[in-house]
């Protein structure tokens, strides 16, 4: 996948493909749809697919947000898109020119004249141009004025008749609800950052852990999870079952949230490489104990708990995460 941080001086090779644009922030199981209709077009037009989003997220440059939202950082993102079968991805610049141009420019200019779009997708609900002054209807009339096509997408719902949406999801996570989450992510959802090295308190009661920073990731509800991390051993990525507490560790005085992940049958040292993290089920909120003694025994309780609710999902339907990134 080719990707292009610029629509001027677009490569020849490049114009002409049929291209979904959107945020595609979680990318639920909406935005594949949107995705996948391009996709399809593109394949029965005989044309390159494309996909079209912004970094930083609109929301971000608008400052509407005064803690971390996002459900797909841009490197997460990247990878999923790639695996979606995109051959090109435009990442433009979320800055003052892009959200002041108007709908006309942002349709004329960046669509039509510099990526030299055949077909654009989105999503029933998308808005674009100063003021947000566009969408799909608007999109559609100027792309028949210009010579190419448009395509909204009608909403997508679950079997519950809700319509996927990242802000629905981003509710479901911040009440402890993961699976519901997944549930309209279609897969599980999971964060990926650098292990840092800790005070090691983990080691002292018998289970170390890979403390994870969570960037720009939202923040979920505070608590113990069953989780998958997928791991870098020996040149591959090895997905192994384990336990996570998100929190501030409020038994040994700990300062900030920190995810501190338990890998189940692991040996190594991740120290300062990426892990990836992704969450199933919420066990329990965090809470204070008395003590060392106290907390290690909750933690095996909980640690028992993972490991039965894990070897439950292994004898049943699965989950969503597969065994490579």
């Amino acid at each position: 996948m080719r990707i292009l941080r610029h629509f001027a001086n677009v490569p020849e090779a490049d114009k002409g493909a049929v291209v979904a644009l959107g945020n595609f922030d979680g990318l639920h199981r909406g935005h594949q749809h949107v995705i996948a209709t391009a996709r399809d077009i593109a394949r029965a037009d005989g044309r390159k697919f494309g996909l079209l989003t912004f970094e930083p997220h609109p929301r971000t440059f608008f400052g509407k947000e005064t803690e971390p939202f996002r459900l797909t950082p841009f490197r997460i993102k990247v990878r999923e898109l790639q695996a979606l079968g995109a051959d090109v991805l435009f990442v433009l610049r979320f800055d003052d020119s892009i959200a002041k141009r108007p709908a006309d420019s942002f349709v004329t200019d960046i669509l039509h004249n510099g990526m030299g779009a055949s077909h654009v997708v989105v999503g029933y609900d998308f808005a674009f141009g100063a003021g947000r002054e566009g969408n799909p209807e608007y999109l559609k009339s100027r792309a028949d004025e210009l010579g190419f096509k448009a395509t909204s997408v009608q909403p997508a719902r679950d079997e519950v008749e809700e319509i996927y949406s990242s802000t629905l999801i981003r509710k479901y996570l911040k009440n402890g609800q993961p699976q519901r989450a997944a549930a309209l992510l279609g897969h599980l959802w999971d964060v990926e950052g650098r292990v840092r090295e800790g005070r090691q308190l983990g080691r002292t009661i018998g289970f170390p852990t890979a403390n994870v920073d969570l960037g720009e990731s939202i923040c979920p509800a505070l608590g113990v999870y069953s989780i998958r991390a997928g791991a870098r051993v020996d040149g591959r990525i090895r997905w192994y079952d384990g336990v996570a507490n998100l929190g501030v560790r409020p038994t040994v005085n700990g300062e900030g949230v920190v995810l501190e992940v338990h890998l189940f049958d692991f040996e190594g040292d991740l120290y300062g490489s990426y892990l990836r993290v992704a969450f199933i089920d919420y066990l329990r909120a965090e809470k204070k104990f008395d003590g060392l003694d106290a907390l290690k025994a909750q933690i095996a309780e909980d640690s028992r708990q993972a490991r039965d609710l894990h070897l439950a999902r292994a004898l049943g339907a699965g989950d969503f995460v597969g065994e490579d990134m």
